[in-house]
């Protein structure tokens, strides 16, 4: 007897050619519903109809079409049940070898540009995931494929075994099955928890985080710590969709920092800007008329720490930046794009990881920190402050000038580990006060390395001061303007110590620790 398979996609690439050589080479009869039967027919392929094959009409416009005995009964069948064979047998069912589904596009769906509520909720699929979740249960019986890049590897198990997949092979596509199915419906349950304004908790009660090995790491932070890059969702996105142009494997440590890179370098839209981390910290962040002068005045923000650094960049590289970047040890270089002349200069340094993201701004929504017996999940640090919701607290009021630097430091110490200080002159960092246990220390290490550049500059603090030391401290240094979050007790001895010494001080009201 013919081997059975049933095949209902919504991304048809590659199925037309797939289930050609299903029925040539191996033998197959398919059944088929809705536009994958019509697609397949139209290719000359002979297909039996879901309706057909069940006897049952599609009804609702479509949405009920295989959830029915024939089918399910086919998929879920133990063929070393003598009961199961039974039932088959006194229903008219045959069992199924192969189930070929993918489901409807949410996700694309939702992230369109004003998507309806109706139509997020028509593109929720319910056969889809049955099928997949009963063919993943029976996966010792049937081979389940619900990712297009497995139609190849199928074959060639066909080719290989004569007719019947290895139990390995189908193991790792019934585990690939369930790993969509269950990011499918966290997707749902994630867009439908935020359709309200308000709700009783800013995050679901039931939080689940699946992914599928993209590639073994060499190593975790430390030689001695295995590690392994996990993607979420079938479709690459994020850094698994970056293009690296060049360089050596990416290991654990880059990925961390580049993510950090891509946050930070995410906050300046504006002008040509560079950052340069190192170990998740920026050393120089600098906007600029040109990205060529902004990666000049963000490596010499510190020179010594960007060694060995990770730059970020929020336009294409050019010819210019990267002879500039190639004159010093860079780890990982990633912007928007690059050009022809820019990726020629940079081949020069073979070992120099440079990637390719066209999309710097879309990240996740989500925190995860992992504690003795569970997680810890929060919403990410993405509130976009509005400066004229900031309050200027000292009786000397900003320029406009000292108001843009002023905005520029607090971008940059948002992303800075608490306690964190960062003094900027000419939108540029000049001195980085970062993970100190006390705001005075952080200030200290800032100070000192700004050195004589202090003069006129703006000081940024992601927490408040408790005490006017820091301030004081600032002043001394030539700094003067301070923007700070406030809501410290002693927020009017700062405010004091602020006006008897000259300074404009700001309150934005908004705190921004980075643990």
């Amino acid at each position: 007897m013919k081997q059975l398979a049933l095949i209902s996609v919504s991304d048809k690439t590659g199925i037309v050619e797939f289930a050609q050589q299903l029925v040539t080479n191996f033998n197959f009869e398919i059944v088929s519903s809705g536009g994958t039967a019509k697609t397949l027919q139209d290719a000359g392929i002979s297909v039996t109809k879901v309706s057909d094959y069940t006897g049952s009409p599609e009804i609702l416009e479509g949405r009920v079409k295989t959830l029915h005995p024939r089918i399910h009964g086919g998929i879920l069948a133990r063929r070393d049940r003598a009961e199961d064979q039974t039932d088959l047998e006194n229903n008219d069912i045959r069992p199924f070898d192969l189930i070929v589904v993918n489901l409807y596009p949410f996700v694309a769906t939702i992230n369109k540009p004003d998507v309806t509520v109706a139509e997020a909720i028509e593109n929720i699929d319910i056969g889809g995931p049955a099928m997949l979740r009963a063919a993943a249960k029976n996966y010792q019986h049937l081979t389940v494929i619900s990712n297009p890049q497995r139609y190849q590897a199928y074959l060639e198990e066909l080719e290989a075994s004569g007719g019947k997949p290895s139990l390995t092979f189908r193991q790792t596509c019934a585990l690939e099955t369930f790993t969509l199915t269950a990011e499918y419906d966290q997707a749902i349950s994630a867009y439908l928890g935020g359709l309200t304004e308000e709700s009783v908790a800013p995050l679901p009660q039931e939080f689940s985080l699946t992914g599928t090995q993209r590639q073994v790491l060499r190593y975790g932070e430390n030689p001695h710590q295995p590690a392994t890059w996990y993607q979420t969702g079938v479709t690459p996105t994020g850094w698994a969709k970056a293009n690296q142009l060049q360089g050596k494997e990416l290991s654990y440590n880059n990925l961390v920092d580049l993510e950090a890179a891509r946050r930070i370098i995410n906050e300046f839209t504006d002008q040509p800007t560079v950052a340069i981390l190192k170990h998740t910290n920026p050393c120089g962040i600098a906007s600029k008329s040109q990205l060529f002068e902004a990666y000049k005045s963000a490596f010499a923000a510190d020179s010594v720490s960007a060694f060995g650094g990770i730059v970020a960049l929020n336009q294409a590289i050019d010819e210019a930046t990267a002879m500039e970047m190639t004159q010093t040890f860079l780890e990982c270089v990633v912007a928007p794009d690059c050009t022809p002349e820019a990726k020629k200069v940079l081949e020069k340094k073979s070992n120099l990881r440079v990637l390719i993201i066209p999309d710097l701004q879309t990240g996740p929504k989500e925190m995860v920190k992992v504690i003795a017996g569970g997680f810890l999940v929060q919403a990410m640090d993405d509130v976009v402050d509005d400066p004229q919701q900031w309050e200027v607290v000292t009786e000397k009021q900003p320029s406009a000038e000292q108001l843009a630097e002023m905005v520029f430091a607090w971008k940059a110490a948002k992303h800075v580990k608490s306690n964190a200080i960062v003094l900027t002159r000419d939108r540029a960092t000049i001195g980085v006060g970062a993970g100190q246990m006390n705001r005075v220390g952080a200030v200290e290490i800032a100070l000192k390395q700004a050195g004589e550049k202090t003069q006129g500059a703006t000081l940024a603090s992601d927490g408040f001061f408790p005490f006017d030391d820091s301030v004081r401290m600032a002043a001394e240094a030539g700094i003067k303007t301070i923007i700070q979050p406030g809501g410290s007790r002693r927020d009017e001895d700062s405010i004091k110590a602020a006006n008897e010494l000259g300074l404009v001080m700001i309150c934005t009201g908004t705190r921004h620790f980075l643990h």
